[in-house]
């Protein structure tokens, strides 16, 4: 179901609210979009959602071949105006790349943003073929090792309410798709400071994620990598990666 429309300010900009809804409706599980399915995701009428693409089609953020829009280059403008303005990306990425060094992994920074797990800055590996996700990327927190320690830090009250409203979708024959389940690992991510999750979002792939935490205790990120499964298993991301990761999440934090 698509989510309901915040309430705008008398003075806001309905068709901008509009066009920035089919932007976020594109995502990994939407890579391309039709008018259709921007109506359907963004609960817009089909009429408006195909005005909104055309129009973002014209600004070069969307470009069309026949029937399906994906977005463009250009939309990494929005969000280099993010990375450059908040401190959080900005002060991480040196920790990031510090990390990657060590682990020879990709390894993200992400938060949470309407139950969703928000990538804002990644140390890429030097690899022919990249592992995870790219800046920008929102995964249901429910299913992802960051999410599930960024849910991890809300109370047990704000946590049930997300799972209420959260629909999972098996992804692969191993994402976890049981509410209950789902509220274990994330109750595994609270007593242990670390999740991970095997092959849940895409066969071949596991990932591994801390928190990072301010001056304050307050958790504000999660710091992950995601490796191919042929590479470590479970037991050697826990033997050798959760110290690097814990050592600059830490780092992180200070200086927030």
């Amino acid at each position: 179901m698509p989510e309901e429309p915040r309430p705008r300010a008398p003075e806001g900009m309905a068709g901008l609210a509009k066009g920035l809804a089919v932007l976020e409706a594109f995502d990994a599980r939407h890579t391309s979009l039709t008018i259709t399915e921007a109506a359907r995701l963004t609960g817009l009428a089909r009429a408006t959602a195909r005005r909104c693409l055309l129009t973002l089609v014209d600004l070069g953020y969307v470009t069309q071949d026949g029937n399906d829009f994906r977005p463009t280059p250009r939309l990494i403008r929005l969000a280099e105006a993010y990375s450059a303005t908040d401190p959080l990306p900005r002060l991480a990425r040196p920790q990031l790349a510090a990390a990657r060094g060590i682990l020879t992994e990709s390894v993200s920074l992400a938060v949470l943003e309407d139950g969703l797990s928000v990538f804002v800055a990644r140390a890429e590996a030097e690899r022919i073929v990249a592992a995870g996700v790219r800046i920008g990327a929102r995964l249901p927190a429910g299913s992802t090792a960051t999410g599930r320690i960024l849910l991890a830090a809300l109370d047990d009250a704000e946590i049930d309410a997300y799972l209420t409203s959260f629909e999972p979708v098996a992804r692969t024959p191993k994402t976890l798709v049981d509410r209950a389940e789902i509220r274990a690992a994330i109750a595994a991510a609270r007593t242990d400071d670390v999740s991970f999750t095997d092959e849940e979002l895409e066969l071949g792939m596991r990932s591994m994620a801390v928190p990072v935490r301010d001056s304050r205790g307050a958790v504000r990120a999660a710091l992950s990598v995601s490796v191919f499964t042929a590479r470590i298993s479970l037991a050697g991301m826990r033997r050798e990666f959760l110290p690097v990761l814990r050592e600059h999440a830490d780092a992180i934090g200070k200086m927030l």
